[in-house]
């Protein structure tokens, strides 16, 4: 069967099980749990950086579609329906714990690197230079309102716009904490080549920030 083919039948299957769980079958909705739980979970814990609130919050996006799969309507695809799902989720979770927006006039003191108001660059080489596994401690050191941010945009692929509605934030906020998030990824990933390289303790690793 050709890669077309698969993919329309796997759409098409995906499809007589939404509709099916809209009906209460509890069948298609575990299957769609095990279709999607990887990718809902990975997503959680890129936002956390905390393996125990990852798994919570998968349970709880997933008893968030329990109850409101029936208003799906099919109007974006079901992964997009379900990602922005699970933004709101892990967001809401993170209000709740004091999630403070970094305002676009905020200071930057560092005398390492200005901060440059060149937002209108991508920064993807960021994305393909290191291994996943640097890449992941580094995502997990971040605070977390520039950690959300730069998930949202550098690795889901989100817009400045859509990042602010979903944030209720501005879109200045949205691309200033995504350039410090920048920043800050180069300042640990840095630190962390030099303590490959010998030239610091393991121990000087910096700390993980909430």
């Amino acid at each position: 069967m050709s890669t077309d083919k698969t993919t329309a039948a796997k759409a098409a299957s995906e499809t007589q099980l939404i509709a099916r769980a809209q009906q209460g079958d509890e069948a298609a909705f575990a299957a769609l749990f095990g279709a999607h739980k990887r990718r809902v979970y990975s997503l959680c814990l890129r936002m956390t950086g905390d393996t125990a609130e990852a798994e919570d919050l998968t349970q709880e996006a997933f008893l968030q579609l329990f109850r409101k799969i029936s208003t799906f309507r099919g109007e974006a695809a079901f992964t997009t329906w379900l990602h922005r799902l699970v933004v709101n989720v892990v967001l809401m979770h993170l209000r709740k714990k004091g999630l403070q927006q970094v305002s676009l006039d905020e200071v930057d003191t560092s005398q390492e690197e200005p901060i440059k108001r060149d937002y209108g660059a991508d920064d993807r080489r960021l994305l393909g230079s290191i291994d996943r596994l640097r890449l992941g401690r580094a995502i997990a050191a971040l605070p977390r309102g520039y950690r959300t941010v730069f998930v949202l945009h550098d690795v889901e692929g989100y817009e400045h716009n859509e990042i602010a509605q979903i944030m209720d934030c501005s879109t200045g906020n949205s691309k200033s904490q995504l350039h410090k998030a920048r920043l800050k990824l180069r300042e640990y990933l840095r630190h962390d080549q030099r303590m490959r390289a010998g030239e610091l303790p393991r121990s000087s690793e910096p700390e993980k920030k909430r």
